[in-house]
């Protein structure tokens, strides 16, 4: 360090240096992590070099005081690169939060569901009547992470409360810890914006964005009356998209699926269309597999 210090202190003493300058690159030059970052670095650092270096230990001295718009969120370090000494920038805990936050979200979207399904978590999924769907998931998972063949998803069937809905956010979220990204969304609501999309025109756009997630979850299937139209050219083109393309689907209902094909068969203007129902069933028997939860309703115990 000494070459380096010699070098330092004749910069110092340039007379190309202004006085104020001079006097805060010699504060730069006494700051503690300066001095220890000088001496466990001076063999790497190239001394001919100072006036570069010096310039950028006055901007890590600078911008670690004085946090600037353009450097907010972030906190300076000096290395060491090519010999020379540079400044480099590195998120703080904070924006690291914010990134990894905006990380998850983007990799387990909720589309209508309530928040704290991100919450949830395989190992919180016990109790009398789940057993079996909890066995079925971490099947899934261990299968879909190591295997190279298509892995069909879930057809969680059972009463209301019974965790269907909890035990799909868990899947969801112990996949994104492997980086799968989990489209989860609520389909009654999901059907009543497609029919609002119609005057927008811009069904497709939607139909394209959801059809392509990596895994795909859709919530509480056969709660209402479903039209036609969404049958077919929604539900259906989306199904009719997966399968062709092996991705895994996720489907939760009140009914298994015997009384959902029954459910389907029936338009919401009463009229019965059994094939196009029996089309559908064919799409979500190859997606996914029936696993039939029970036990108590705890929606609302507390």
């Amino acid at each position: 360090m000494e070459n380096l210090g010699s070098r330092l202190a004749e910069y110092l003493n340039s007379k190309n240096l202004t006085e104020d300058y001079r006097r805060l690159l010699n504060s730069a030059l006494n700051d503690p992590d300066v001095q220890r970052f000088l001496k466990e670095n001076s063999d790497r650092i190239n001394p001919n070099a100072i006036s570069t270096s010096a310039a950028s230990i006055y901007e890590f001295y600078n911008n670690k005081r004085h946090t600037s718009e353009l450097t907010r969120g972030y906190y300076p370090k000096l290395i060491v690169n090519n010999h020379n000494i540079e400044v480099a920038y590195y998120p703080n805990e904070r924006t690291q939060n914010r990134e990894k936050r905006s990380q998850y979200e983007s990799g387990f979207v909720l589309m209508d569901m309530a928040p704290d399904i991100r919450r949830a978590k395989l190992d919180d999924y016990d109790g009398e009547g789940r057993q079996d769907a909890l066995a079925k998931a971490l099947d899934f998972i261990d299968n879909y992470l190591h295997q190279d063949s298509f892995t069909p998803g879930l057809y969680l069937a059972g009463d209301f409360g019974v965790g269907k809905t909890y035990l799909l956010g868990a899947i969801a979220n112990e996949l994104f810890k492997h980086d799968v990204h989990t489209t989860l969304m609520h389909f009654p609501t999901f059907a009543v914006e497609m029919k609002d999309s119609i005057g927008q025109n811009n069904v497709l756009a939607k139909v394209n964005k959801i059809k392509g997630a990596d895994i795909l979850m859709l919530d509480d299937i056969g709660a209402d009356t479903m039209s036609s139209w969404i049958r077919d050219e929604v539900l259906g083109v989306i199904l009719q998209y997966r399968m062709q393309e092996n991705l895994p689907t996720f489907f939760s209902s009140n009914f298994s699926m015997k009384e959902l094909e029954q459910h389907l068969a029936v338009n919401q203007r009463g009229e019965e269309e059994p094939v196009k129902a029996k089309r559908i069933m064919e799409r979500v028997k190859y997606l996914s597999r029936e696993v039939i939860v029970t036990g108590e309703n705890r929606r609302f115990k507390k």
